[in-house]
């Protein structure tokens, strides 16, 4: 609750009483969020920073998803923040150590006395004579509104109320339990049971061999069309060695290094050499299956590497349960369910005590929040992104959102930064208020590249992209970094002075000013 968090009574001079109002908020207590926060106490250590959680944990992801085996397919040394080491030897961890991390990191930070937790934000207003956004806040107790100067918007990137749950034929005549992996009930028993988890995606290929390890009696992954899957050992000997002969920071950022630079390479790879990725995810399933792999009906993907995202099984687990009889592939479209469980359109049965639709996420942008500027409401999907950082026509905004083709946390933690950068820039200049604004007839691409389902179903309320820097989402690390880094804050970006203080009542013009 707000009144576990530690908020300055009155400002510098003693002159008036601000608790609900700050200089920054961070709204999201995730991988994000926690990023953020920690940047703004480390950077900034007079700001006033409040972070807003809609739960009532830390964690994001990594607490609401509680499905078996859950984990991530990026290493930790990637994912993980780039001014905390990741010790741990797992290269690829599960959910539970994820958390543990966010959860460390806030309290190494002194970020638990700043967390608001179960304080959801569901409209943020913008004055610019003020220079403040008041943000609509709902908690157990009711309505309350919190000012600030900067948002940074760490929600990341799906609704955490629901997955994306198919309209399925014949699902009322089933006769077991219909389960979606982001809502997965502690009830659910797994031993004994026959599972038929839908989807082919990274989730799936997760919860195949996590099921078929707690003692399930079989578990079968049906498919629409196949996806990439590549094994990926769990632990790595390099890093290990760094680990073993090295301080933990310096074993850590050569590791990271390593990881970005083999990270690139494959996504490059795959985009100049797409059959010859093909052949070698083909060629590691025959080497991980033998004669059980029926390559070309169930790992020839319709559409090229990294069109959609790869998946990785540690240390092959998901070709082991295949492998071992635990677990198999159908390939086909879904005719019906049935009592029993699925019947697919050649005519193939797929019995299931239980189905998990691993189906994929619903995408929200800013938490879904109404958004208004001076009056006038901003619908995000109409907007460009400012170095994939801010909102075009949205002052004194940013936003963080990861890569699709390697870590999330890489490119989250450039933006971070580089925002605050640009309070620093702001501070110094002596102006309010920072807006993005795009050149006039500037051409528009989609944000993401990725011809995945639950990117394309999300079009329609995802922001646009430029065809020039800095307007440009870029899906490449190095590139983002010598942008932050260098990059400026001259191209793009108008700045403004407040001309309405705390007391006043006259609203005057805003007085623009040079950046």
């Amino acid at each position: 609750m707000l009144d576990r968090v530690e908020s300055p009574s009155s400002d510098a001079d003693g002159s008036s009483n601000r608790s609900n109002d700050y200089d920054v908020i961070v709204i999201g207590a995730g991988l994000s969020g926690i990023c953020a926060a920690s940047h703004l106490a480390r950077s900034r250590p007079n700001d006033r920073i409040l972070i807003l959680e809609a739960r009532e944990a830390i964690g994001g992801t990594w607490d609401l998803f509680r499905y078996p085996g859950v984990r991530s397919d990026s290493d930790m040394f990637t994912l993980g923040f780039g001014f905390r080491p990741w010790t741990d030897g797992a290269t690829l961890a599960d959910g539970p150590a994820i958390r543990n991390y966010v959860r460390e990191t806030a309290t190494a930070y002194d970020l638990d006395r700043r967390i608001a937790f179960q304080h959801k934000v569901r409209a943020a207003d913008w004055s610019s004579d003020a220079a403040r956004w008041s943000l609509a806040v709902e908690t157990p107790e009711g309505e309350r509104t919190l000012t600030a100067n900067f948002v940074f918007c760490c929600t990341g990137y799906y609704d955490y109320d629901q997955g994306h749950m198919p309209d399925y034929p014949g699902a009322e005549t089933y006769g077991g339990r219909l389960v979606h992996p982001q809502k997965w009930p502690e009830d659910l028993e797994i031993e004994g049971k026959r599972f038929a988890v839908i989807g082919s995606g990274a989730t799936a290929v997760t919860l195949v061999p996590a099921l078929a390890d707690r003692g399930a009696k079989h578990v079968s992954m049906v498919q629409r069309t196949p996806t990439y899957i590549m094994t990926l050992p769990k632990y790595d000997r390099v890093v290990k060695f760094l680990q073993n002969t090295l301080p933990a920071m310096a074993a850590y950022r050569l590791a990271r290094i390593k990881n970005i630079l083999r990270s690139v390479y494959i996504f490059q790879m795959a985009k100049l050499l797409p059959n010859a990725v093909r052949k070698t995810v083909k060629k590691n399933a025959i080497e991980e299956l033998g004669d059980k792999a029926n390559v070309e009906v169930d790992f020839n993907p319709p559409y090229d590497p990294w069109d959609q995202r790869f998946c990785v099984a540690p240390d092959g687990d998901f070709f082991q349960a295949i492998k071992r009889g635990d677990a198999d592939i159908v390939t086909g479209k879904i005719d019906t369910f049935t009592e029993g469980g699925v019947r697919m359109e050649d005519g193939r049965e797929v019995a299931a005590d239980v189905i998990i639709s691993a189906t994929g996420l619903k995408l929200k942008v800013a938490g879904g929040m109404k958004m208004t500027v001076d009056g006038e409401e901003r619908a995000l999907a109409n907007t460009f992104t400012y170095r994939g950082a801010m909102f075009s026509g949205v002052p004194n905004l940013g936003f963080t959102f990861g890569y699709t083709n390697a870590s999330w946390t890489l490119k989250c933690e450039m933006s971070v930064k580089w925002m605050v950068k640009l309070l620093n820039h702001m501070e110094r200049a002596g102006v309010d208020i920072v807006l993005p604004t795009p050149p006039e007839g500037m051409a528009e691409r989609e944000f993401l590249n990725l011809t995945s389902g639950y990117i394309q179903r999300s079009k329609d309320i995802l922001p646009k992209q430029g065809t020039d820097a800095p307007w440009v989402a870029r899906q490449n690390y190095f590139r983002d970094y010598f942008g932050f880094a260098f990059g400026g804050f001259a191209k793009g970006l108008s700045f403004g002075k407040a001309t309405v203080k705390p007391g006043d009542t006259a609203k005057d013009a805003k007085e623009t000013v040079a950046a």
